[in-house]
Protein backbone atom coordinates (compact mmCIF):
# COMPACT_ATOMS: atom_id res chain seq x y z
CA UNK A 1 0.00 0.00 0.00
CA UNK A 2 1.47 3.61 -0.99
CA UNK A 3 1.09 6.83 0.40
CA UNK A 4 1.65 10.57 -0.80
CA UNK A 5 4.95 12.00 0.92
CA UNK A 6 6.64 15.53 0.44
CA UNK A 7 9.94 15.58 -0.62
CA UNK A 8 11.64 18.02 2.15
CA UNK A 9 13.61 19.67 -0.34
CA UNK A 10 12.14 20.47 -3.48
CA UNK A 11 8.69 19.93 -2.01
CA UNK A 12 7.14 17.97 -5.04
CA UNK A 13 5.23 14.68 -4.03
CA UNK A 14 6.01 11.42 -4.38
CA UNK A 15 4.76 8.08 -3.59
CA UNK A 16 6.15 5.67 -0.57
CA UNK A 17 5.35 2.03 0.00
CA UNK A 18 4.33 1.75 3.56
CA UNK A 19 7.38 -0.46 5.62
CA UNK A 20 7.09 -2.69 8.81
CA UNK A 21 8.97 -0.84 10.60
CA UNK A 22 7.77 2.32 10.16
CA UNK A 23 10.80 3.86 9.27
CA UNK A 24 11.38 5.07 5.26
CA UNK A 25 14.14 5.41 3.81
CA UNK A 26 13.45 7.51 0.65
CA UNK A 27 15.19 9.13 -2.74
CA UNK A 28 13.60 11.77 -4.37
CA UNK A 29 12.43 10.68 -7.83
CA UNK A 30 12.45 14.51 -8.84
CA UNK A 31 15.10 16.05 -7.23
CA UNK A 32 17.53 12.65 -6.56
CA UNK A 33 18.04 14.18 -2.64
CA UNK A 34 17.78 11.41 -0.11
CA UNK A 35 15.41 11.78 3.39
CA UNK A 36 14.27 9.11 5.57
CA UNK A 37 10.11 9.70 6.89
CA UNK A 38 9.75 8.24 10.10
CA UNK A 39 6.11 7.46 10.85
CA UNK A 40 4.45 8.04 14.37
CA UNK A 41 1.70 5.38 13.96
CA UNK A 42 1.98 2.10 15.60
CA UNK A 43 1.57 -1.61 13.72
CA UNK A 44 -2.05 -2.12 15.03
CA UNK A 45 -3.16 1.89 13.80
CA UNK A 46 -1.78 1.28 10.53
CA UNK A 47 -3.75 -2.59 10.20
CA UNK A 48 -6.64 -1.60 11.43
CA UNK A 49 -6.67 1.95 9.09
CA UNK A 50 -5.35 -0.35 6.05
CA UNK A 51 -8.27 -2.47 6.86
CA UNK A 52 -11.06 0.20 7.08
CA UNK A 53 -9.04 1.26 3.56
CA UNK A 54 -10.30 -2.15 2.30
CA UNK A 55 -13.53 -2.14 3.31
CA UNK A 56 -14.29 1.38 1.89
CA UNK A 57 -12.94 -0.01 -1.30
CA UNK A 58 -15.39 -3.00 -0.97
CA UNK A 59 -12.46 -5.48 -0.36
CA UNK A 60 -14.06 -6.84 2.36
CA UNK A 61 -12.58 -10.59 2.86
CA UNK A 62 -8.98 -8.54 3.03
CA UNK A 63 -10.47 -6.19 5.67
CA UNK A 64 -10.92 -9.03 7.85
CA UNK A 65 -7.08 -10.28 7.70
CA UNK A 66 -6.08 -6.36 8.16
CA UNK A 67 -8.24 -6.27 11.48
CA UNK A 68 -7.75 -9.49 12.90
CA UNK A 69 -3.82 -8.45 12.77
CA UNK A 70 -4.65 -5.43 13.97
CA UNK A 71 -5.92 -7.16 17.38
CA UNK A 72 -2.97 -9.26 17.53
CA UNK A 73 -0.57 -6.33 17.08
CA UNK A 74 -2.71 -4.15 19.44
CA UNK A 75 -2.32 -7.26 22.19
CA UNK A 76 1.19 -6.94 22.24
CA UNK A 77 0.99 -3.10 22.01
CA UNK A 78 -0.89 -3.31 25.57
CA UNK A 79 1.48 -5.90 26.89
CA UNK A 80 4.67 -3.57 26.16
CA UNK A 81 2.54 -0.76 27.15
CA UNK A 82 1.68 -1.94 30.69
CA UNK A 83 4.93 -4.06 30.99
CA UNK A 84 6.56 -0.83 30.68
CA UNK A 85 4.59 1.24 33.17
CA UNK A 86 5.07 -1.18 35.74
CA UNK A 87 9.17 -1.68 35.14
CA UNK A 88 8.92 2.49 35.22
CA UNK A 89 6.91 2.70 38.60
CA UNK A 90 9.73 0.18 40.02
CA UNK A 91 11.93 2.46 39.19
CA UNK A 92 13.83 0.53 36.63
CA UNK A 93 16.00 2.11 33.63
CA UNK A 94 14.00 2.36 30.62
CA UNK A 95 16.59 1.44 28.22
CA UNK A 96 17.13 -1.58 30.48
CA UNK A 97 13.42 -2.27 31.13
CA UNK A 98 13.08 -2.72 27.08
CA UNK A 99 15.72 -4.88 26.16
CA UNK A 100 14.43 -7.00 29.13
CA UNK A 101 11.15 -7.02 27.40
CA UNK A 102 12.24 -7.41 24.16
CA UNK A 103 13.97 -10.76 25.09
CA UNK A 104 11.25 -11.61 26.98
CA UNK A 105 8.97 -10.82 23.67
CA UNK A 106 11.31 -13.01 21.55
CA UNK A 107 10.15 -15.95 23.31
CA UNK A 108 6.13 -15.55 22.59
CA UNK A 109 6.43 -13.70 19.13
CA UNK A 110 6.12 -16.76 16.79
CA UNK A 111 2.67 -18.18 18.67
CA UNK A 112 -0.14 -16.01 18.58
CA UNK A 113 -1.58 -18.46 21.98
CA UNK A 114 1.41 -17.29 23.82
CA UNK A 115 1.18 -13.96 22.98
CA UNK A 116 -2.79 -13.77 23.64
CA UNK A 117 -1.30 -15.46 26.94
CA UNK A 118 1.49 -12.48 27.95
CA UNK A 119 -1.32 -9.79 27.03
CA UNK A 120 -4.31 -11.91 29.64
CA UNK A 121 -1.45 -11.83 32.63
CA UNK A 122 -0.57 -8.01 31.92
CA UNK A 123 -4.07 -7.27 32.12
CA UNK A 124 -4.86 -9.09 34.95
CA UNK A 125 -1.56 -7.31 36.77
CA UNK A 126 -2.74 -3.86 35.65
CA UNK A 127 -6.40 -4.02 36.04
CA UNK A 128 -6.55 -6.70 38.82
CA UNK A 129 -9.14 -8.52 36.68
CA UNK A 130 -9.60 -11.23 34.42
CA UNK A 131 -9.74 -10.37 30.41
CA UNK A 132 -13.18 -11.84 29.96
CA UNK A 133 -13.52 -10.46 26.35
CA UNK A 134 -10.76 -12.99 25.36
CA UNK A 135 -13.25 -16.11 24.21
CA UNK A 136 -13.66 -16.87 20.76
CA UNK A 137 -17.22 -15.75 20.98
CA UNK A 138 -16.13 -12.27 22.18
CA UNK A 139 -13.38 -12.01 19.80
CA UNK A 140 -15.28 -13.29 16.81
CA UNK A 141 -12.30 -16.31 15.90
CA UNK A 142 -14.83 -18.44 14.48
CA UNK A 143 -15.77 -15.86 11.64
CA UNK A 144 -11.90 -15.00 11.62
CA UNK A 145 -10.92 -18.55 10.91
CA UNK A 146 -13.54 -19.17 8.60
CA UNK A 147 -12.26 -16.14 6.44
CA UNK A 148 -8.67 -16.72 6.93
CA UNK A 149 -8.47 -19.94 7.18
CA UNK A 150 -11.51 -21.66 5.25
CA UNK A 151 -12.01 -19.26 2.27
CA UNK A 152 -15.26 -18.13 3.34
CA UNK A 153 -16.82 -14.91 1.42
CA UNK A 154 -17.96 -12.70 4.00
CA UNK A 155 -20.78 -10.49 2.88
CA UNK A 156 -20.17 -6.41 3.68
CA UNK A 157 -22.56 -6.71 6.90
CA UNK A 158 -20.65 -9.57 8.38
CA UNK A 159 -17.41 -7.32 8.01
CA UNK A 160 -18.83 -4.37 9.17
CA UNK A 161 -19.78 -6.32 12.41
CA UNK A 162 -16.78 -7.93 13.08
CA UNK A 163 -14.86 -4.43 12.26
CA UNK A 164 -16.94 -2.83 15.03
CA UNK A 165 -16.15 -5.54 17.58
CA UNK A 166 -12.66 -5.16 17.21
CA UNK A 167 -12.59 -1.20 17.08
CA UNK A 168 -14.60 -1.35 20.20
CA UNK A 169 -12.65 -3.98 22.26
CA UNK A 170 -9.13 -1.79 21.42
CA UNK A 171 -10.98 1.80 21.46
CA UNK A 172 -11.67 0.04 25.23
CA UNK A 173 -8.07 -1.23 26.10
CA UNK A 174 -7.14 2.14 25.05
CA UNK A 175 -8.93 4.00 27.52
CA UNK A 176 -7.96 1.87 30.15
CA UNK A 177 -4.32 2.20 28.98
CA UNK A 178 -4.62 6.07 29.31
CA UNK A 179 -1.08 7.89 29.97
CA UNK A 180 0.71 3.99 29.76
CA UNK A 181 0.50 3.95 26.39
CA UNK A 182 2.95 6.42 25.82
CA UNK A 183 5.69 4.02 26.84
CA UNK A 184 5.23 2.18 23.82
CA UNK A 185 5.47 5.03 22.31
CA UNK A 186 8.71 6.23 23.61
CA UNK A 187 10.27 2.82 22.90
CA UNK A 188 9.02 3.34 19.00
CA UNK A 189 10.86 6.85 19.44
CA UNK A 190 13.93 5.26 20.69
CA UNK A 191 13.82 2.76 17.33
CA UNK A 192 13.57 6.15 15.37
CA UNK A 193 16.60 7.89 17.05
CA UNK A 194 18.82 4.96 16.84
CA UNK A 195 17.82 4.87 13.42
CA UNK A 196 18.38 8.72 13.04
CA UNK A 197 21.77 8.04 14.92
CA UNK A 198 23.31 5.80 12.03
CA UNK A 199 22.37 8.26 8.98
CA UNK A 200 24.77 10.10 7.39
CA UNK A 201 24.31 13.67 8.06
CA UNK A 202 23.54 14.73 4.08
CA UNK A 203 19.94 12.68 4.76
CA UNK A 204 16.92 15.00 6.17
CA UNK A 205 14.87 13.56 8.69
CA UNK A 206 10.78 13.86 8.04
CA UNK A 207 8.71 12.96 11.57
CA UNK A 208 5.08 12.78 10.26
CA UNK A 209 1.83 11.25 11.99
CA UNK A 210 -1.18 10.32 10.02
CA UNK A 211 -4.47 10.47 10.60
CA UNK A 212 -6.57 7.25 11.85
CA UNK A 213 -9.14 5.53 12.92
CA UNK A 214 -7.65 5.41 16.92
CA UNK A 215 -6.26 9.04 16.86
CA UNK A 216 -7.99 10.36 20.08
CA UNK A 217 -7.03 7.39 22.02
CA UNK A 218 -3.28 7.09 20.88
CA UNK A 219 -2.34 9.06 23.85
CA UNK A 220 -4.41 9.60 26.94
CA UNK A 221 -1.61 11.55 28.93
CA UNK A 222 1.77 11.84 30.11
CA UNK A 223 4.29 9.06 31.16
CA UNK A 224 3.47 8.35 34.53
CA UNK A 225 1.85 5.63 37.02
CA UNK A 226 -2.16 5.09 35.88
CA UNK A 227 -4.60 7.25 37.59
CA UNK A 228 -8.07 6.05 39.04
CA UNK A 229 -9.72 8.23 36.94
CA UNK A 230 -8.62 6.06 33.83
CA UNK A 231 -9.23 3.00 35.72
CA UNK A 232 -12.48 3.63 36.79
CA UNK A 233 -13.82 4.89 33.31
CA UNK A 234 -17.03 2.66 31.97
CA UNK A 235 -16.26 -0.33 30.34
CA UNK A 236 -17.99 0.40 27.60
CA UNK A 237 -20.04 -2.49 25.44
CA UNK A 238 -17.73 -5.16 23.47
CA UNK A 239 -19.29 -4.39 19.79
CA UNK A 240 -20.66 -1.35 19.59
CA UNK A 241 -21.34 -0.66 15.97
CA UNK A 242 -22.39 3.07 16.56
CA UNK A 243 -19.27 3.86 17.64
CA UNK A 244 -17.26 2.26 14.40
CA UNK A 245 -19.71 3.67 12.64
CA UNK A 246 -19.21 7.11 13.87
CA UNK A 247 -15.59 7.01 13.47
CA UNK A 248 -16.04 6.16 9.96
CA UNK A 249 -18.11 8.88 9.08
CA UNK A 250 -15.50 10.97 10.70
CA UNK A 251 -12.48 10.27 9.41
CA UNK A 252 -12.86 7.55 6.42
CA UNK A 253 -12.77 10.30 4.17
CA UNK A 254 -9.04 11.26 5.61
CA UNK A 255 -7.86 7.88 5.31
CA UNK A 256 -9.04 8.07 1.80
CA UNK A 257 -6.48 11.33 1.67
CA UNK A 258 -3.61 9.57 3.25
CA UNK A 259 -3.77 5.92 1.40
CA UNK A 260 -4.57 7.57 -1.99
CA UNK A 261 -5.06 4.66 -4.52
CA UNK A 262 -2.85 1.63 -4.62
Amino acid sequence: MRFPATCPHCRREMQAEYTDSGIHDLSCPHCGKPFTLYLRKHKFEMLFDLGTRALMDGYAREAVASFAGSLERFFEFYTRAATLERASGQGQDFAEAAARLEQAWKLVSAQSERQMGAFALAYLWREGAAPDFLSPQALGSDFRNKVIHRGYLPPRSEVDAYAARVFALIDRLLTQLGGAAAHAQLEQERTYAAHLAAQPSEVTAVFEEHPGMFRVRRFGGQVGPKTEQAKNLPSGPANDAAAFQAALSERGELLGKVFGKG
